[in-house]
Formats: C-alpha cells, structure tokens, sequence
C-alpha cells in the first residue's frame, strides 16, 4: 500500500478528490451490464431528461436515488444495468431551436422540413454533451454502452410497430374532434398538457331575438368571440319556462344567421338562464351536443388564435381583440344588457404558457378505455406494480379509471412522424412501416406523435423490442424500480404501464419509487419567476458532488418534498470532513498493514467488541431500511454510527492501545480500524461514491474498485451483547462526569474525586475491568468504584443504568440548585415513565408489535423506574443535608 501520508492530503477537498475519479470507473468499465448469467440481473432505465436544457436540482435528486439503488446491488452481487438515454422532447425542443432560428431572422418554413430537422439534431447533440459532462459530475454509474434517445431509429421501430399494431387492432383511430390548441406553437396538447389557472374573467349575458319576433331568449358566455360560430341555443327537454320555444329559431346577432332552439339532457336548468348557446367547433361539450342534434360545425378561428373568414367583419384580428369589439358592438346594439365578473378556470399550456383554445380539428386518437382497463385489472392481482409510497397508487387508479382518449398527433416537424398516407385523389388512408409502392400518388401525414407515446415504450423499447429475441430484452425486461416524481404518474408512469401490458404482456416495473418535489426554503416550488432556482452544478463546485448527493438522497422520506438548504449541505461537507480526518488518522496508524494482515482473532477490549457489535447491527438496519426505500433513516443510521460511535468514541479509545506498549493490542486495534473502516465505507459508498472511493483505495483492500466490492453481511460471529451493553454503560459514565463538570465550569484538565456506587456484581466487575477508560476520558484524581459506598456530602450526581456517580466538588456545588436540576431530570424519568407505560397498557400496540419490540419496551420500563427511583432517594438524601 501507498504511504498514506502522501496519498491522502491533510484537507478534505472535494474537487481534488472528484476530479479525474469518474473517468477512472468509466475506463474500467465498472458500469457496464456484464450479461453474466450466474448472477440476477437487476435493472433501472433513467427517466430520459429533456434534450431542452440543463439538468435542475429535481434531476440531481431523481439520479442520485437511482445511482444509490444500481451501485448497492451491484455490490450485493446483482448484474446490474442502469441504462441512460435521453428525451426528443417535441414541442420544448421545437420550441428552442425555433427560438433560436428567429434570433437569426428566419423561421422553421424558410429552411423547409429537412434542414429543420438537422437543426433540430444539432441542438440534440450540443444539449446531449451538456446533460452527459453534468451527470458525469453527480457521479452517475451509468452504462454509457447501452445509451438511447426517444428519437434514434431503434425506437422509431418500435413507436411505429405499436401505432400500426393498435391502428389494425382499431385501437388508434383519426377523428374531427375538439382538442386542446395552443395557438402560440400551433400544436394539438393532450389533457394532461394543459394547466389550469383561476383567472378573472367576465360573465356576458346577452339576448338573441326570436326570428318571429315574439321575444327574445337571454344566455350568457365568457367567450363572445366564439359566438361567431353559434350555430343553435340549447335548453333543458323538461324546462317549462322554454318547452314553447323548441324548434323555434333566433337570429345570431352580428352574423344575422337563423339558428334553431334545440332540447338536450345537458343543459343545467338551475344554472344562469337555463340557456346556452351553442358552439360545436369551439367547445366539447357543445360539439357532443352538436352530434345529437345533427349542427354544423363553425370554425371561427385560424390556427395562431387569429379570426378567420367565417368571423365576418373581425377577420384577422387576434381572439382576445376581437372579444373586446364584439363586446362593444354588442353593447351598441343593445343585445348585450350585463356583464358579470367572474373568476374562473382557464387551460393554459404547459409548454408556452398560452391560453390554450378548445378548437376543432383532425388528430388521431388513442382508443383508452380497453388499454387501461387490462392496467387496472394488473393492480387487482398480487403481481401489481408496487408503488412506494403506496398512497399513489391511488392517484394513479383514479386517473385509470376516468381516463378519456388520448389525442397523439402534434403539429409539429421534431419527432417520430405518423406513420399514415393519405391518397391525393381519393382521400385513402394508408397506415403502415414502409410507404405504398406508388408513393408519387401519396402524402404522408405531416404531424408527429406526442413525445409521450415514445417515451411509453421506454422500458422496454430501450431493450431492444420489438425484437423479443434482443439479448437484452430476454434479460433485463422487465426492469426492478423506476425512480421518478409524483408530478409524472399520468404523463408517464402509466403510459409505461398500460403500453408495456399490451404490448410484452408484463408489467415493465416491479416498483415504481415516488419522490416529491425540490422546494426553497421557505417551502416554495422552484421557479424563473420566483428568481429562487439553484443550479445543482453551481453547489457541487462549492461542496462537491458526496455532499450535494447525500443530503438530497437522505433528506426527506418516500413521497415527501424537499426543501432546499445550503446550511444542511454545508452540515454534510462537515461530515465529509470528519470522515475524511477521521480516516486518515486511522490510515497513518495502521503501519502499512496488507488485507490479509487483518486479524480480529485477538483479544479484544470492549471497545473493540462494541465497534464490531454497532458494526453489525448498522450493517443490518442499513439494508433493510435501503430495501424498503428508507434513505432517510439509513443517512441517520450511518451518520450516527459515523460521526458518534467510530469517530467520537471508538477512535478516541483506540487511541490507549495505539499508543501503549502492548504490541497484540496494537495489532488487534489496526485490524478493527481497517475491517470497520472497510465495512463502513462500503456502506456509504452508494451515498458518497467519490470520498468512499478515495480512502477504500488507500485502505488495504482487495479488488480494483469499491463500486466492485462486496456489500457487507452481519457476521454473527463479532456481535457481543455484553459488551454492547458494558459500553453503553462507560458511555453513560463519562457523558455524565462531562456534563456535571460543563455545569460547574470544571475543566477536563482539573482532576476532580469521582466515586461510582455499583448496583450489582456483575456491574462492579464491568467497572473494575474498564477502569482505564474512566481515567482517561474522566480525569479523576481518586477514583473509587464500590457497591456500598455512601453518598458523599455536597456531591453532585448522576443516575445511570445500573450505577449511580458522585463528584464531590465541595466549593463548587449549590445544594438547592443540584436539587433543582435533580428535579428536572426527575421530571424526565417520570415522562419517560408514563410514555413507556401507556405504550405497554395499549392492548393494540400488545397485540400488534413484534415480540421483540415489546420486549424493548418491557426493559426501557424496567430501566427508566430504576433511574427514577435513583433520582428520588437522591432528592430525598440532599434534601436533608440543607
């Protein structure tokens, strides 16, 4: 082994330590899925990110579970394959490079579909780099030789093998119907695209005149605009305030246009006049009501939210101007008597912030409810995918369950194009993977598929299918776990779940891991607006990439959000240091031990019995907890066992051995430091990959890397209860002479009396055999350990379990504040009584806990009435001395 001093430096530097470590796994190939048949395999396909931009706090959180996951199982023995890839993203990405050609004064119809498209890929590229250099400084055990984007000619197969296979099934259909538009990038959204905001809007009540000149019927709408395409008033079949006017006609004011007064179910009769007017083109209900009663359907707008031909005089004005002039024609012609404000909901994109217009128009349509209703069934089964936590499995059924068809084609040049011909003459449609033989009498469908549809098939589309004779689909599909955040479940979670059904016949996810959102500190979401973004990379500059990585991963449970905190980031790079310093010291006094010189057959202090047995008992609580998801009780688990039991204490009671004369001792004391400092490592290395890395490389060790070494087991053989619990009571001693000499402003280095009043034998044996610990850490002048000793005069005090300890500081001690702060732990006992009691009076926590979690319970209640009944013979004993 290196001389530690020389490899590892005295400063815990993160960028040091980082840089140049990712490329050194990358050229070991420590990453890659070894196809090596005598292990399991275990697999996770990242949620590809956006080709749009640069990855945010969410992404760093997202991976960094998911790099926790791959890099725990392949050291507990797994194949592992984690594989990368990234999104077309259609409508953002269009968007950009759109963005980009105006700046340039030009636009996507000046360099026509193909030089677009080559734009399109360069953009790819750059952005591509930008997202591998930012997962490369996370950390990301990813196998770079398996990388997929939704966009390469793999996933095109396979996008156009399901399109055509649920077209043929009458799965996918082509409809006039009424879609969500976003008039600002001139594209189709599906429902989940449009976000809905309360806005201030206005209610205008208007009265159209019957034809025959006998009246007039009052509705009221928020958009007048769309009163252009009016093309019948609506009332409720049994409302007898209108039953004389059905079949009737009105005359549409400004266009002058008759339209009839028609009779349906949907009409609300309690709600404003009990009229509508009614829109086919410009509203789906109106247009489900339109079919029943057999109306024309009006298009009044163009595609970029201008008026067209068909809004008469206000042609070409934009949507939001012409509802100003209509109003004030409206009102000018007295049809328009009141106007209403109103806050109501209204669809805004997801992607360009529009207002998105309900409009008619030619898609294609995925068919839903047969797809979703085999995904419901799955759910009813033991085999159902495991949603962690399982609260969102209901969010999940519920979209299921009402779920409406999926409208799947875009307007838009970026992404898989449909695979659909139509015949110039005869208007055929001609679906299929090649196009017809005598294509000069054939266009192809200018839309493409909604970016969900390809990342739908993601799991499984990355393996290679639809070539189910694919290695890697015979192998690693289904995949174990999808990490991803609640705000996706219906984007994408159940795209991936529905399509993989229909089209593997399995479930393409054991568990799906839900995480929650990056909040600031003050518990708001992450925003341009709000200014209160952070660049994930900008933090790893400053702290590193261990310390970024643990504090997402570790800082909040399953499902919770998580806010924000420089202050807690820079608390985990203290903790990077302490291990850091903590190794060190114990790197330069293991004296060039080899591995196989590490030997735990010697005699052993309790100390060192103790570090093996918390040891154990870490390595035992960490897995279990991990399996279960639990990252935030593990980073409590290991900071705990890190940063209290190896540094604070069992380091600094190593230090006897180390520096004593004893050379076995020594020997043994090296041995635990190596063997713990291994273990623990390698425990950590999932959450801290880099710092973990650098000091197993100096520890003696076997294997080339940690990411490659085994993942620690309990090993029954180092686990000393006694001794556990020997230590815990030399722990509980000395806490309570440091804390009784803080109170009275006594130094450590000011040797004091100290007498320890043993309950038992077999406490005073304990006692007398760890005398030299309580010398060193406690510092006394005379130290006197007994069973019967007596209370001295003007002692302070403190009750431990199974002893009590007196340091008489005659001079230094107010009996009537001792008896005060005797009083207050009193109160303690008493507290910790009455909880444990209550606990064990619960019949349901009796019937339901685990035997041995009662039995816990049963031995705090026991350990707490002693130290109370400790406390109050104390009282009871100062008391008479004022």
């Amino acid at each position: 082994m290196e001389n530690q001093e020389l490899s590892m430096p005295t400063k815990y530097d993160p960028e040091k330590i980082e840089s140049g470590r990712y490329q050194w796994w990358l050229d070991g190939k420590f990453f890659e899925a070894k196809d090596d048949k005598t292990k399991e395999p275990y697999t996770i396909v990242i949620p590809p990110p956006n080709v749009t931009g640069k990855l945010h706090l969410g992404h760093a959180w997202d991976t960094a579970l998911q790099d926790i996951l791959t890099r725990m199982k392949r050291m507990q023995g797994y194949d592992v394959l984690w594989l990368p890839g990234m999104d077309h993203a259609g409508i953002a990405t269009q968007a950009k490079v759109e963005g980009k050609l105006r700046e340039e004064g030009k636009s996507r119809y000046d360099l026509g579909r193909e030089k677009f498209l080559e734009e399109s890929w360069k953009w790819k590229e750059e952005y591509a780099g930008f997202i591998r250099n930012q997962w490369a400084k996370i950390g990301l055990g990813l196998d770079y030789s398996r990388e997929r984007f939704t966009l390469d000619q793999g996933l095109n197969d396979a996008v156009n093998e399901v399109f055509i296979t649920l077209y043929k099934k009458g799965l996918i259909y082509r409809g006039e119907y009424i879609i969500n538009w976003d008039p600002q990038t001139k594209t189709a959204l599906s429902d989940i695209e449009v976000i809905h905001k309360d806005v201030q809007g206005a209610f205008y009540h208007m009265r159209y005149p019957l034809v025959d000149g006998s009246g007039s019927i009052e509705i009221a709408t928020t958009r007048p605009e769309t009163m252009l395409g009016d093309t019948a008033v609506a009332v409720h079949p049994k409302d007898e305030r209108y039953q004389h006017l059905i079949g009737k006609k009105v005359l549409l004011p400004i266009v002058n246009r008759e339209i009839p007064i028609v009779a349906d179910d949907y009409v609300d009769m309690e709600f404003g006049s009990g009229a509508v007017k009614i829109t086919p083109a410009h509203d789906p209900n109106d247009f489900e009501i339109g079919n029943r009663h057999d109306l024309p359907r009006i298009l009044v707008m163009n595609e970029d939210g201008s008026m067209n031909d068909n809004a008469d005089k206000y042609k070409g004005l934009d949507r939001f101007d012409c509802r100003k002039q209509i109003v004030k024609d409206l009102e000018e012609q007295g049809v328009l008597f009141k106007v209403e404000e109103h806050m109501h909901s209204v669809g805004h994109s997801e992607r360009s912030g529009a207002v998105v217009e309900p409009y008619l128009s030619t898609q294609w349509f995925v068919k839903m409810q047969p797809l979703a209703n085999e995904a419901v069934k799955l759910q009813e089964n033991e085999d159902k995918v495991n949603f962690v936590p399982n609260r969102f499995e209901n969010t999940y059924m519920r979209w299921m369950e009402n779920i409406r068809d999926w409208c799947i084609s875009r307007q838009l040049w970026w992404g898989h194009r449909i695979p659909a011909w139509y015949h110039k003459e005869t208007g055929e449609v001609y679906v299929d993977k090649t196009p017809p033989s005598d294509i000069e009498n054939w266009e192809q469908d200018t839309d493409v598929l909604d970016t969900w549809f390809s990342s739908a098939l993601w799991p499984f589309s990355t393996m290679g299918w639809p070539n189910t004779e694919s290695e890697d689909f015979k192998r690693y599909f289904p995949t174990n776990t999808l990490v991803t955040g609640y705000d996706i479940i219906f984007f994408w979670v159940s795209r991936m779940i529905f399509q993989s059904i229909e089209f593997t016949g399995e479930k393409p996810f054991k568990d799906v891991l839900i995480h929650g959102l990056v909040r600031d500190e003050q518990g708001r979401k992450m925003s341009k607006s709000l200014g209160n973004g952070v660049d994930p990379m900008e933090v790893i500059d400053k702290y590193g990439a261990d310390s970024l990585r643990y504090f997402l991963t570790t800082g909040s449970s399953p499902g919770q959000d998580l806010r924000f905190s420089m202050e807690k980031i820079e608390s985990v790079w203290n903790f990077a240091n302490k291990i850091w310093n903590a190794s060190r010291f114990a790197l330069m006094n293991m004296d060039d031990m080899t591995y196989n010189e590490i030997d735990l057959s010697g005699e052993k202090s309790v100390a060192d019995k103790w570090i093996l047995t918390r040891l154990n008992e870490t390595i035992e609580s960490v897995t279990s907890l991990a399996d279960k998801y639990e990252f935030g009780e593990v980073g409590r688990i290991l900071y705990n066992f890190i940063w209290d039991d190896f540094c604070d204490w069992y380091i600094e009671m190593a230090k006897l051995p180390l520096y004593g004369e004893d050379e076995a001792a020594k020997k043994t004391t090296r041995s635990i430091l190596a063997y713990v400092l291994d273990h623990t490592m390698r425990l950590l290395h999932p959450f801290m990959p880099f710092i973990t890395e650098e000091i197993w490389q100096n520890l003696p060790h076997e294997g080339e890397s940690i990411t490659l070494a085994s993942w620690p087991k309990v090993n029954p053989a180092l686990t000393d209860q006694k001794a556990a619990n020997d230590m815990k009571l030399l722990v509980e001693i000395i806490r309570s002479v440091r804390n009784i000499r803080a109170e009275v402003n006594t130094p450590l280095s000011k040797k004091i009396k100290m007498l320890i009043k043993a309950k038992d034998e077999s406490t005073l044996s304990t006692l007398t055999l760890n005398k030299g610990y309580i010398e060193r850490f406690c510092n006394p002048e005379e130290l006197e350990i007994s069973q019967d000793l007596q209370a001295p005069d003007k002692a302070m005090s403190a009750v431990v379990t199974g002893a009590e300890v007196f340091l008489p500081l005659a001079g230094l001690i107010n009996i009537e504040e001792e008896i005060a702060r005797l009083e207050k732990e009193l109160d303690k006992w008493n507290k910790e009584v009455s909880r444990v009691q209550g606990k064990l009076s619960n019949e349901r926590f009796i019937s339901k806990a685990p035997e041995s979690v009662v039995a816990e319970e049963h031995e705090k209640e026991r350990v707490y009435l002693e130290k109370r009944k400790s406390v109050e013979a104390r009282i009871e004993e100062l008391k008479s001395e004022v």
